[in-house]
């Protein structure tokens, strides 16, 4: 169960209509933003955030959320591993290879472009110092140096999230839940703390 109670919905009527947005682009309000409540001002700061990283973004929807969803795996983080994996499939990817992202490097469905940038979001998401100059020789032969940047701000902001998600232990909302549970669970998945009925 979550570790802090989040704040209701209700009581933050100025926030309807960014709310109102985020359950249209994602299908659900994420329980992570009403913990983030508690204190308006950092709610409103990391929409401010997240709307650049994400929203300002000329890469496609389904190779961000492949890059937050191999971030958050390697981070460990189950709460954004169900967010991102549900994320990647709205945004196009197969279950298949939402499925094989962790095996990007050996897996048919990924191209190369697509396995620089997962591998530059494995190696930072599991130590900064991880990734050289190789990571980056790499990733010039499919991206723009503005493209690299979205993808290191995408993962630098889902390593706030996953040490946020997973600490506070955020209960998991039904829908990105649901598609883990279909998806995930073979390759290890499990809600554990995420879920509102267990501690």
């Amino acid at each position: 169960m979550p570790r802090l109670a989040p704040t209701r919905r209700e009581e933050l009527a100025e926030f309807e209509p960014l709310f109102s947005a985020i359950e249209k682009g994602m299908g659900f309000l994420p329980n992570s933003m009403l913990l983030m409540a508690r204190r308006p001002q950092l709610l409103q700061a990391f929409a401010t955030l997240s709307g650049q990283v994400l929203l300002g973004a000329t890469l496609s929807p389904e190779i961000r959320q492949l890059v937050a969803y191999v971030a958050s795996l390697a981070a460990g983080c189950r709460y954004c591993q169900a967010h991102t994996s549900h994320g990647a499939h709205r945004a196009g990817a197969s279950a298949e290879k939402v499925e094989a992202a962790f095996q990007f490097e050996t897996s048919p469905l990924f191209t190369d472009g697509e396995r620089a940038a997962l591998r530059l979001a494995r190696d930072a998401s599991l130590s900064p110092a991880a990734t050289g100059q190789a990571h980056f020789d790499e990733l010039r032969k499919h991206y723009d140096e503005d493209e690299i940047l979205q993808l290191v701000s995408i993962i630098s902001l889902f390593g706030w999230l996953n040490r946020w998600n997973d600490t506070l232990a955020t209960a998991l909302e039904s829908a990105p839940r649901a598609f883990a549970e279909r998806h995930l669970e073979s390759s290890g998945w499990e809600i554990g703390a995420h879920d509102g009925d267990k501690e």
